[in-house]
């Protein structure tokens, strides 16, 4: 009897043993699975390079201000940071539109609720050569360039030089690109002496070099009047304004012209996370749609989601 009561013992032990180091396991897991927090931990995050020199000032103060976080971003096209999405080897992506049917279907299935945070309107820009003739042009100047009907600075006005227009963008697959594309030229592929550069900063040297050129780019590239590099560039190149062809009104790609939606050519900016919690994504997606993150946006030239607007940010003559 005394026996058997020691196995039974032996066996409680055991089972006991078992189950501690079964939810010692599951901790573990957890604790490997979910190692971040709001405010710290370590993620990967995707941006479409168009905010790229946005995001790069909004992570390096996340960072200063809390020091055991780490976001590493990887700068790319918009199609490709919605690949890292769906795969999973980015948390958060930063882009130019929400999640599309497919992809909402997708997380779906998989339980999973993406969280998408408006954080921005960014609106599109065209820049030329200080000595084009042209300052203003009209929204169908805009699409008959990207269409290829207009070729010729003359057939623009008379009163130009005659030289080929040539069309600048900084990637094929750029959300910019995707945009002059799907929204201006209404879905129509884009004709003409059009060719792609690696990055924006290629895109305004060349126009820098260029007469004939017509760059096409995100404003916030141009319109940071603190930015050394940005001053440099905007000094070489001139932002064109855009004309309404009801009234002749012209408009130049201000913060507070887009926030009235004046300006014609905007887009939204979200954050998007397939976080199922509240993790480092969810921290960093809150700072910069929080006061201080949107006014971080609002330096940067573009229009914030939630702050007032400003006119003006182009230092040149025009």
């Amino acid at each position: 009897m005394q026996a058997k009561h020691q196995r039974m013992k032996h066996v409680k032990i055991i089972l006991t043993s078992v189950t501690y180091l079964l939810i010692c396991a599951c901790d573990y897991g957890t604790q490997k699975k979910y190692d971040d927090t709001p405010t710290s931990g370590t993620i990967n995050i995707s941006v479409d390079a168009t905010f790229a020199n946005i995001m790069r000032v909004e992570l390096d103060t996340f960072h200063a201000l809390y020091k055991h976080a780490r976001v590493n971003a990887r700068y790319c096209t918009e199609s490709e940071a919605f690949k890292d999405l769906i795969n999973d080897t980015a948390r958060v992506i930063v882009a130019s539109r929400k999640l599309n049917d497919q992809e909402l279907q997708y997380f779906k299935q998989r339980n999973l609720t993406p969280r998408e945070v408006h954080i921005a309107i960014d609106a599109i820009a065209f820049i030329v050569h200080p000595d084009n003739e042209d300052s203003v042009l009209g929204n169908s100047q805009i699409k008959k360039m990207l269409s290829g009907e207009i070729t010729d600075w003359k057939q623009v006005s008379e009163k130009n030089t005659s030289g080929q227009v040539v069309m600048v963008f900084d990637n094929v697959n750029s959300s910019t690109a995707l945009y002059a594309r799907d929204s201006i030229n209404k879905g129509a592929p884009i004709k003409g002496n059009v060719f792609a550069r690696n990055t924006f900063e290629d895109v305004i040297n060349y126009v820098s070099e260029n007469k004939n050129a017509i760059g096409v780019v995100g404003v916030s590239y141009i319109s940071d009047p603190d930015d050394p590099t940005q001053l440099s560039f905007i000094t070489k190149t001139r932002v064109i304004a855009i004309k309404n062809e009801k009234d002749a009104t012209r408009y130049k790609p201000y913060q507070a012209y887009v926030a009235q939606g004046l300006y014609p050519y905007t887009r939204n900016v979200y954050m998007i996370s397939r976080e199922a919690r509240s993790g480092l994504g969810t921290g960093v997606s809150g700072f910069v749609s929080s006061y201080n993150g949107q006014l971080i946006i609002k330096k940067m030239g573009i229009m914030p989601a939630t702050q007032f607007a400003r006119v003006g940010g182009f230092r040149n003559n025009n």
